[in-house]
């Protein structure tokens, strides 16, 4: 005889519903109730982060002007990766005797400026590279004008790395790391983009533009190109481009289109304010730990020489005035970073400007 279990039956009036769990009309419910949570918090996070991102670019308190360094600010909660200024310090020549463990010049800056990745400043134009939170993360190349006020902005793909602004203003360049992102290893690409703001004309990716390297023309598809430095006519450029593992100096000439290598293992370049003189970071050591070196190079007799500073330096020098260079180090303790300066002509030692910052860029 067949017995059944009535206690392990399905009731009835609740089909599908198994032993001791809920029924399948219960288990959609719960399901659609999860699903709307979810789309909830994503669209609440999305505004969240849309507001961010107008607060970012209320206009600053400040503008640009002269006698001024400004930089972005990584000192915990003072304005944390917003742009902030101080005044200029006294150029390197004249403090060539300084100690490296010398306290920097009183830190009174003025911060609330615009929250930027990356920033560079010259002849009345700004250049912020943003990173910004959401679903997708996205960036920006963002440019601002003598008031900090916003111009324009670009849609970018990647992080920010290196931003450059012409000393007329009118030329400028940003580089975005595509994959990976550190120069000390081989495992990145690059995608370096120059925005001309008085035609309005920009190269998305200057990898197209015909080389020249060794004197003959050369075409790969590894080819990247980063750090770019305009000299005063806002024609020639100098940068870097990477091939088959090698790093060259390149000058460039925008009314031609065209570029040719000058010198190999050389990256980073900054063009001195009177146009004779390149600094750059050196290869000096394989590997990932402590790989460059701070070299400065002259123009007219192609001979180059390292600077004071001695740690290793992965930044794009700038130069605060025809003596001195300013750059960033990580800060101590790992935390955020700081801006050092040093003589360019290779004298005294280098000095700490301003503890929890990065992105120097001194206004004239």
């Amino acid at each position: 005889m067949l017995v059944t279990d009535r206690a392990s039956a399905p009731a009835e009036g609740t089909p599908g519903k198994g032993p001791g769990g809920p029924s399948l009309r219960a288990r959609v419910i719960a399901i659609a109730v999860a699903t709307a949570v979810l789309a909830t918090i994503a669209v609440v996070y999305t505004v969240s982060a849309a507001r961010r991102a107008e607060s970012a670019d209320t206009p600053s308190a400040f503008g640009l002007d002269q006698g001024q360094l400004y930089f972005r600010s990584t000192r915990e909660g003072d304005g944390t990766g917003r742009v902030a200024r101080l005044p200029a310090a006294p150029s390197a020549r004249g403090a060539a005797a300084m100690s490296a463990e010398a306290a920097p010049a009183p830190d009174r800056r003025t911060t609330g400026g615009p929250a930027c990745e990356r920033f560079y400043a010259a002849g009345g134009t700004a250049l912020c590279l943003q990173r910004r939170p959401g679903i997708p993360p996205a960036a920006y190349a963002v440019v601002l004008d003598g008031r900090l006020r916003e111009k324009r902005r670009i849609a970018l793909t990647g992080i920010p790395n290196r931003a450059r602004v012409s000393a007329s203003g009118r030329m400028l360049s940003w580089t975005m790391f595509a994959t990976g992102d550190s120069y000390a290893t081989t495992a990145f690409s690059t995608r370096t983009s120059i925005l001309d703001t008085r035609t309005g004309y920009l190269i998305k990716n200057m990898e197209d533009i015909p080389l020249t390297l060794d004197g003959r023309r050369y075409h790969s598809p590894d080819v990247n190109y980063w750090g770019v430095t305009f000299a005063r006519d806002d024609n020639r450029f100098y940068a870097t481009v990477s091939t088959k593992g090698r790093t060259y100096l390149v000058e460039g000439d925008m009314r031609r289109w065209t570029a040719r290598t000058l010198r190999e293992n050389l990256e980073c370049p900054s063009l001195s304010p009177d146009n004779t003189r390149l600094a750059f970071k050196k290869r000096v050591r394989e590997g990932a730990r402590d790989p460059w070196r701070l070299y400065v190079l002259d123009l007219r007799t192609m001979r180059e020489h390292p600077v004071a500073e001695r740690r290793s330096v992965d930044d794009q020098a700038a130069w605060l005035d025809d003596h001195t260079l300013a750059y960033a180090l990580p800060g101590s303790g790992g935390k955020g970073s700081d801006i050092w300066t040093v003589a360019a002509d290779g004298g005294g030692a280098p000095a700490l400007r301003v503890a929890g910052g990065s992105s120097p860029a001194q206004v004239r």
